[in-house]
């Protein structure tokens, strides 16, 4: 009996005295990259091209994929205008004379240039020079040979042509709006987009008109 517990003293003690190392602990942290790098999203910086950063570097970049493209293409409006020859037929057409006779000669001309400044008019369309060129001038000066004769009939009547004729695309504008016409084919407002030239042009024909007044002699 004696052995017995000697024996079993010998294993509480033994036991006792044998500790488990502790194990490593297991890292649970998850990385949603898989060990890639994946750009940030929501940094326009990080993820744009560097040729697409500036206007310089994106007109660069455009023009290395297209020769011709739109925004590298400009109008070559001192050719068309020599073409054309639309110096000649501004001088057959009067305008220069009626013009006269309404009063506005080089100095009226002249005149406005302070209130051009001030309106930063010339600043606007330095800034925007591209865009005229490319969309306002083609079909100025390609349609100025049919144009010019009606604007120098309509200086030489005065001002009150202007104004009827921006009554008249008023008017226009009007009865599509009240008859609710549509362009045949697509079924689109009539009012609404043929209203986005006739409007503009409405104003533009009062305000030469109001300007043809202003300097009338």
């Amino acid at each position: 009996m004696m052995k017995f517990l000697l024996l079993l003293s010998l294993l509480v003690s033994s036991a006792s005295s044998f500790r488990l190392s502790p194990r490593p602990s297991l890292s649970t942290k998850l990385h949603e990259g898989f060990g890639l790098n994946i750009p940030n999203v929501n940094d326009a910086e990080e993820i744009t091209p560097d040729l697409l950063l500036g206007e310089a570097n994106y007109k660069q970049w455009v023009g290395s994929i297209e020769d011709d493209s739109f925004l590298n293409r400009q109008y070559d409006v001192l050719g068309r205008v020599r073409e054309l020859d639309l110096l000649g037929v501004t001088v057959e057409s009067g305008l220069l004379s009626n013009l006269e006779k309404q009063g506005v000669d080089l100095e009226t001309l002249e005149s406005l240039l302070p209130t051009l400044q001030s309106l930063k008019v010339l600043e606007i369309a330095g800034k925007n020079q591209q865009l005229l060129l490319n969309l306002l001038a083609p079909p100025l000066i390609e349609g100025a040979p049919l144009l010019l004769p009606v604007l120098s009939g309509a200086v030489g009547v005065g001002p009150s042509a202007f104004f009827g004729f921006s009554g008249g695309l008023l008017g226009a504008e009007y009865l599509l709006s009240s008859t609710h016409a549509q362009i045949p084919f697509v079924g689109l407002s009539a009012a609404f987009y043929l209203g986005l030239l006739l409007v503009p042009l409405a104003g533009v024909s009062a305000a030469g008109g109001a300007a043809l007044a202003s300097v009338k002699k």
